[in-house]
């Protein structure tokens, strides 16, 4: 929680004036008891109403201004937890959009998104409720303190009692509670990874009517997050009721061996009345206290997990300096490249090298699990390689900032992903400043013109989250409109033409011919129909290059190409 504190810092200012007011109200709190006793001892004894009267209103205006500084107290406070919650949500999320896809992975995007809200706000609630209880509670205690011993030092004794043993209940609560909320976030993470399972899948969920399964799964996931939450509850539901009694104990103490020293002539009724006050103050402050300490830990577990993606350092990170190179022509050289998943025994990729050059295709095609996808991730560095190195034009893609690299690519990736909002909005995620005619061109270029104009709106249709108003084929054709819309200097199709049929598959990369004749483009695919007319097709296998070449010479050379185009062939007759 101590590392929460320096992102804090930009609202010094506030904070100042919530401890300042805190303290000013507190004075005004602190000076009630005292009047009080002035009015018994003073006012009640001798019978003077005027002074009853003026020392009343004294009281009185002294409340009003207690409570209008606490309110203002209230207000500094949230606008100081509320700005470090944004600020904190806001850093995570610049943060984690640093993280090459192994940060991604070993975090998960549920637990991702859990410590993005509720984690944040757990920290944000404890943040507001420090500054309201953690500067009111110490003072009112250290000023209570003071002026009921300068009260009657002997009956100050009392609290000797109650001390430890409310710090006793303390410590032994917090001991239970700390593994309790840090088991109750971990659920949390469960729960959002479940629903968010179920919400996107729900297609296949009910396509092999699995609504039972799921709804056993998220059941048993939610009654184990309500049990711990229920243990929490009733942990903490046990504080208040042993604070109230220690404190009626105390006051019934002190009312006690107070009545005795009244009867002893060692104290006046008015002090006694002033001493009871300073104790319920104390005791409350106490009482506060031992409440922040016990959400303390929640927060702890929450700001221990927020600091963890804080303090991941993306594995891929941009040059000190950037290699300046002219990138007018975007060839790709891949030296030797090998590359493995963190934590893998062997490596997804081996030794390869090969040269793709503009104004060509070079296809890229192989088994399932051969590296297809991999081999293009690498390019845009997603990943890094292992060991050997990949060019553009003569310069290793290491020392290009990550920013520059990705602006001369145009990625279609395998899996088309859109996003809320309208189709053109989704066209100049590839380029902003892209005019209307440039998208109406990359549109018919991508075979996705005539289904976009027959939307009512056209261009300005809007999209549901993800496309999921759309078909499989007509969010591949507006994915591979957008990487055109940019008209970068290398195109990347990652399997990016599989839901289309063979005929709109034909008019797409004919298409394309026209549109991309001078610029380098990779094509993974696992279709033959997609790959033949290729001027370089590379033919993978186990992670390893068995063959490089057209489709004419690979057919005649080839064993894996021709064993692949043979199992294809069959399938179509069979079909």
């Amino acid at each position: 929680m101590i590392e929460m504190v320096k992102y804090l810092k930009p609202y010094r200012g506030k904070l100042v004036l919530v401890v300042f007011f805190s303290l000013v109200a507190i004075l005004f709190e602190l000076y009630l008891p005292t009047l009080m006793a002035e009015i018994v001892d003073i006012g009640i004894v001798q019978q003077d109403i005027p002074f009853i009267l003026q020392t009343g209103g004294l009281m009185l205006l002294c409340a009003l201004m207690a409570i209008s500084l606490m309110v203002t107290v209230s207000y500094f406070a949230s606008k100081v937890s509320l700005g470090f919650g944004r600020d904190m949500r806001k850093r995570l999320f610049v943060h984690i959009e640093h993280f090459s896809l192994e940060e991604y992975e070993k975090f998960g995007s549920a637990s991702l998104i859990t410590r993005t809200t509720n984690d944040v706000k757990v920290v944000q609630d404890v943040v507001n409720m420090m500054q309201r209880l953690m500067t009111r509670a110490p003072l009112m205690l250290i000023g209570g303190v003071f002026l009921a011993i300068s009260r009657d030092a002997s009956l100050s004794l009392v609290f000797l009692g109650a001390l430890p043993i409310l710090a006793i209940v303390i410590v032994f609560i917090a001991r239970k509670a700390i593994p309790l909320f840090s088991a109750l976030q971990k659920k949390t993470d469960r729960l959002t990874l479940l629903l968010r399972e179920g919400l996107t899948g729900v297609r296949v969920v009910r396509a092999f009517n699995q609504v039972e399964f799921e709804k056993t799964r998220f059941n048993e996931a939610n009654e184990d997050f309500r049990d711990t939450g229920i243990k929490v509850g009733k942990l903490m539901a046990t504080l208040f009721p042993i604070m109230l009694i220690i404190m009626n104990f105390t006051n019934i103490a002190i009312i006690w061996f107070g009545a005795m020293r009244i009867d002893q002539g060692d104290m006046q009724v008015g002090n006694l009345l002033a001493f009871i006050q300073y104790a319920a103050m104390i005791l409350m402050s106490l009482i506060m206290l031992s409440m922040a300490f016990i959400m303390i830990p929640r927060a702890q577990v929450s700001a221990k997990r927020l600091n963890e993606v804080l303090l991941t350092a993306p594995m891929i990170k941009d040059p000190e300096s950037e290699e300046q190179g002219t990138f007018q022509e975007g060839v790709i050289e891949f030296q030797n490249v090998t590359f493995r998943y963190e934590g893998a025994e062997k490596p997804v990729l081996r030794a390869l090298s090969f040269t793709a050059k503009p104004g060509e295709t070079t296809a890229i095609i192989g088994s399932t699990g051969s590296g297809k996808s991999t081999l293009l991730q690498l390019i845009p560095r997603f990943y890094d390689v292992e060991s050997g190195s990949i060019l553009i034009d003569g310069v290793n893609i290491k020392q290009l900032k990550q920013s520059t690299l990705r602006k001369k690519i145009g990625y279609v990736p395998q899996k088309a992903t859109l996003f809320s909002g309208t189709i053109a909005e989704n066209m100049r995620y590839g380029n902003e400043q892209a005019s209307e005619e440039e998208i109406l061109t990359s549109l018919e270029t991508a075979q996705a013109l005539e289904f976009v104009l027959k939307r009512d709106s056209g261009i300005h249709s809007q999209l549901e989250q993800a496309g999921s108003n759309l078909s499989g084929g007509q969010k591949q054709r507006l994915s591979i409109a957008r990487s055109l819309v940019r008209k970068p200097l290398i195109y990347l199709f990652d399997d990016s033409f599989s839901a289309l049929d063979y005929q709109t598959d034909r008019k797409l990369r004919d298409a394309l011919k026209k549109e991309t004749s001078q610029a380098t483009i990779l094509v993974v695919a696992q279709r033959v129909s997609t790959v033949k007319d290729a001027e370089k097709i590379i033919v993978l296998n186990d992670g390893e290059i068995v063959g490089i070449g057209t489709h004419d010479e690979l057919v005649e050379s080839n064993p894996v190409y021709q064993e692949i185009v043979a199992s294809q062939q069959s399938g179509e007759v069979g079909a």
